[in-house]
């Protein structure tokens, strides 16, 4: 059920979030507005606001939606550093797609506003926070045979997405093969 009435279209739900993805990455994130979004969805503006607040509601759950697929770790099914490897160009990817564009604008302005940072930790990063620990704790178990301790899975966790998002949000580069293999070997060692 929505706030303000019967549950939501889904084709409308797809067409705003897809509406708001195609803006934010031809506009950028300050020219992206619910008119906007409206306009390119073909969807009164009021339709919009009974079932989001705000663009950044909009852009949360596009990034929602488009990161369980994107950033989903895959079963363990070659050694550990093939699979790691192979999880750490999916994230790489992830962020030169419209859906890690919308990440990169969101992180960006969460610097800048306390609400849009409290929505982000709560809507997505503390989620996919637990998907990134369950599916490197799956890999590493599957490569040492026992389950990593919570400390070390978390470090580790750090250790091989941290220089990816240093390398995009700082330097607004693409990680390259380098740095994904260095990450890699160094938390392969760390784990044994």
């Amino acid at each position: 059920m929505s706030r303000t009435g019967p549950r939501r279209s889904e084709s409308i739900r797809v067409a705003v979030l897809n509406a708001a993805d195609d803006l934010l990455v031809e506009q950028g994130f300050a020219a992206t507005t619910i008119e906007g979004i409206a306009a390119r969805a073909g969807v009164a503006k009021q339709t919009i606001y009974r079932w989001w607040k705000s663009k950044v509601e909009i852009l949360l759950d596009a990034l929602t939606d488009d990161a369980l697929e994107g950033l989903a770790w895959a079963e363990p099914a070659g050694t550990a550093s093939e699979d790691l490897t192979a999880h750490l160009h999916r994230v790489a990817d992830f962020f030169q797609e419209p859906a890690g564009q919308v990440l990169q604008a969101l992180l960006g302005h969460a610097q800048l506003d306390k609400e849009t940072a409290t929505a982000l930790r709560e809507a997505f990063l503390l989620k996919q926070r637990e998907r990134d620990l369950a599916g490197l704790g799956a890999v590493l178990e599957r490569h040492t045979g026992r389950t990593p301790d919570a400390e070390t899975l978390g470090r580790l966790t750090d250790l091989l997405l941290g220089p990816l998002y240093y390398r995009v949000l700082v330097f607004g580069q693409p990680a390259d093969e380098q740095l994904i293999e260095s990450a890699v070997d160094l938390a392969l060692k760390l784990a044994d």
